[in-house]
């Protein structure tokens, strides 16, 4: 299930794109300006809108760490953003002079590659804001842009539908027709990749009329799209089946973004509005390990994980929070009343109680998991080695009953 929880209606003009942090969410748009938003409450940053541009912002992005923003113009410049307090780091003036209509960091933060109108894509040192390598394809206007996990490559599309394959240093890789009318949009799958090859796989034909935006989920288990019809359609990417369609905006859906580390997706339009949809956990839940089979090792359980316990624990509406604080296994297990309180601001008595009290029962499962000793074999009461256990089973109504006695 997908719900809509919030709608940004700031800008004047259009909605060109959107873009998440772990903690904010950028949004520009034909009227020149960047709007910033905290994820903790969709409010607007107070040195929100960011002005630079003097024609229509096309497109942004925040670098891996979330402390830079980046944003491409009509005015042909790339302008680098203080994410911390507005302030502008770098103009970066596209060598051709052209409109810049897409624009991407790489992976590591190394780079940042912007692509122009004219077909020129340039390739920026992040380290002293100068040009770094500079490439072009044959026709075609570059709108589209988007780095492998890994950063080893990154793809172009134009708007005669070629989709161009670069490495790390701008050499062109591969280049083919991938649409007869143009790309507008591209992105890479979280999943790793190793070596290259380009090789077609399904076409998806949910829409319509034609497509303008794409993004898959963080964890690549979702891909959305944003189309000329007014709808966004999510995608379950393995076997194209449609999870939702969802069609609450009045004009074209421009661009869609997820976060990169909760179940948020903004949307944004012609309307002029940015939506915001929260999904539910509970296929995530499922996919994950049983309650009561703890991975051994809880301390070198990922963010991921530690969402998934939260859910086999009933505590789902708490994932988001943890997540936006970087708790994982090492960090679950120093949680303390005050830092829940002070560092998470999980207000509820009730909810800082359970998972002080979900914590203390994994510990002890560490411990045992630790000692050798089967957690079955162990009193579920003083934590003693059993002597002469005996496991009874009744029946009660539909339900078949387990005992476990000392």
């Amino acid at each position: 299930m997908v719900t809509l929880i919030h709608t940004l209606a700031d800008h004047g003009d259009d909605v060109n794109c959107c873009a998440f942090s772990s903690s904010l969410l950028a949004t520009c748009s034909l009227d020149k300006t960047l709007r910033l938003y905290s994820l903790n409450d969709f409010n607007e940053l107070p040195y929100s809108p960011l002005k630079c541009h003097t024609y229509a912002v096309h497109c942004c992005c925040f670098s891996p760490s979330g402390h830079v923003l980046a944003s491409c113009s009509t005015d042909g410049t790339t302008v680098l953003w203080n994410t911390q307090n507005g302030h502008i780091l770098a103009v970066l003036n596209q060598p051709s002079g052209s409109p810049v209509r897409v624009c991407r960091f790489s992976p590591d933060s190394t780079y940042l590659v912007s692509g122009a109108a004219d077909g020129t894509v340039v390739s920026w040192n992040m380290q002293t804001y100068k040009l770094f390598r500079c490439g072009s394809v044959k026709d075609g206007s570059l709108v589209a842009c988007a780095f492998s996990p890994n950063g080893s490559i990154f793809v172009t599309g134009s708007s005669c539908g070629d989709l161009t394959v670069w490495d790390d240093k701008m050499r062109c890789l591969h280049s083919e027709k991938a649409h007869d009318l143009g790309i507008t949009c591209c992105d890479f799958s979280s999943q790793p990749i190793s070596g290259f090859e380009l090789k077609y796989k399904c076409t998806l034909s949910g829409h319509s009329a034609p497509v303008l935006s794409c993004a898959f989920s963080y964890d690549g288990q979702m891909l959305v799209s944003g189309s000329v019809d007014k709808s966004v359609i999510v995608y379950e990417p393995n076997t194209g089946s449609i999870l939702h369609t969802l069609t609450q905006h009045t004009r074209y859906v421009t661009t869609c973004a997820f976060s990169p580390n909760i179940l948020l997706l903004a949307t944004g339009s012609m309307d002029k509005t940015v939506n915001i949809w929260q999904f539910e956990l509970k296929a995530h839940c499922q996919a994950g390990r049983p309650e009561d089979e703890p991975k051994q090792f809880i301390e070198d359980w990922s963010e991921e994980e530690v969402s998934l316990w939260l859910c086999a624990q009933g505590l789902k509406d708490l994932v988001s929070i943890f997540k936006m604080n970087n708790i994982d296994g090492k960090e679950l297990l120093n949680l303390t009343k005050e830092s829940l309180t002070d560092d998470l601001k999980i207000e509820s008595l009730g909810l800082r109680s359970k998972v002080l009290r979900k914590i203390e029962e994994l510990k002890v499962k560490v411990e045992s998991l630790s000692s050798g000793i089967p957690d079955e074999f162990l009193c579920p009461i003083t934590r003693e080695l059993m002597k002469e256990p005996v496991i009874a089973s009744g029946m009660y109504r539909n339900n078949i009953i387990f005992i476990k006695t000392c």
